[in-house]
């Protein structure tokens, strides 16, 4: 294993330290490393809290800052956080309005945050499953949240920017993340720090079709293939699942996963791009980079999020964090 790093037990711990510290305009360091807030909070805006194992940045701690998150909760590599560091964020970030947890649905997050909305009062949550690969016979929890969870975390934090009730707020998230799909293709395996050796083996001419985030195995093994028929392969499931809401607007969204040039990122979006469109899907909006990684594993995912108007709006709205800064 080759990477830069003093000591396994240590990584977590002096990455937040180095993040905070190149941000220090944006971010403030939550007491014990428990979570990252905004340094500037809204009073009377509801807070917004997500979190989750890390290993996946810049999500989540990269889009804490104006327009986006209020507070998120770093847990150890592909480890959920615990409930009390998501107690304490939103006890810290909630200035009067409530705090409402945005969660990507995996059992660990699952069981935690609800823990912790149990334990918050008034808290309410919403639950991103835009994954298109597995459905629930695979996994208890149903599908996994995946690369949909920055499209609802930018959405929702723009609405909440306009200071808007949590009720609402939870309404347009459940919604933006019914408009949402997903799907990923790994080329190879990423390595935990703390095994010291690749999640799984791959050959160097198959990929894995489908698989998840933390290196879970997907719809199947393949031979590698070109990137158009890779491409074919997701957006024929994603429009599928959609069905017929797979016409109108449309944010594309290619995320790698933390081991893919942006060269090929932005080859994989161009031949998304123009099969979306042969089947009858706008793109009115695009967003193209490694956001929602897997260490450093070589691959991509693909979202395509339906818009209506005011989630097109809500898209544009000013945002300000470590990963995402655009009209401020």
């Amino acid at each position: 294993m080759k990477k830069l790093i003093n000591a396994v037990e240590n990584i977590l711990t002096e990455s937040l330290d180095g993040f905070v510290a190149a941000h220090s305009d944006i971010l403030v360091m939550g007491e014990g490393h428990k979570f990252l807030r905004r340094r500037n909070l809204k009073p009377g805006k509801v807070a917004l809290i997500s979190g989750g194992g890390s290993g996946h940045e810049p999500l989540h701690a990269g889009l804490v800052g104006h327009g986006m998150l209020d507070a998120a909760c770093p847990g150890q590599v592909f480890t959920s956080p615990t409930p009390d560091q998501m107690v304490e964020a939103a006890q810290t970030v909630d200035t009067g309005a409530g705090a409402l947890f945005i969660v990507k649905n995996y059992e660990g997050d699952r069981m935690n945050f609800d823990m912790a909305a149990e334990l918050t009062e008034g808290a309410l949550q919403i639950l991103v499953n835009d994954d298109v690969a597995v459905e629930g016979s695979l996994y208890t929890t149903g599908r996994r949240g995946v690369a949909g969870t920055l499209v609802v975390e930018k959405i929702v934090g723009a609405a909440a920017e306009e200071g808007r009730p949590i009720a609402d707020l939870k309404a347009l998230g459940d919604r933006i993340n019914a408009a949402t799909r997903s799907m990923g293709v790994a080329l190879t395996s990423c390595t935990v720090p703390a095994a010291g050796k690749p999640t799984f083996e791959i050959g160097e001419d198959e990929m894995e079709f489908g698989v998840g985030i933390h290196g879970e195995p997907g719809r199947r093994r393949d031979k590698l293939k070109s990137a158009d028929a890779i491409a074919e392969e997701i957006c024929t499931a994603i429009t599928g699942d959609l069905g017929e809401h797979a016409k109108g607007n449309a944010l594309l969204f290619v995320n790698g996963f933390g081991g893919t040039p942006a060269m090929e990122l932005y080859l994989m979006y161009n031949s998304a791009r123009m099969l979306f469109e042969k089947r009858g899907v706008k793109i009115v909006r695009s967003l193209v980079g490694n956001y929602v990684t897997s260490l450093d594993m070589a691959g991509c995912s693909i979202t395509l999020a339906m818009l209506e108007d005011e989630a097109v709006r809500l898209w544009d709205a000013p945002v300000h964090t470590a990963a995402l800064r655009w009209g401020m």
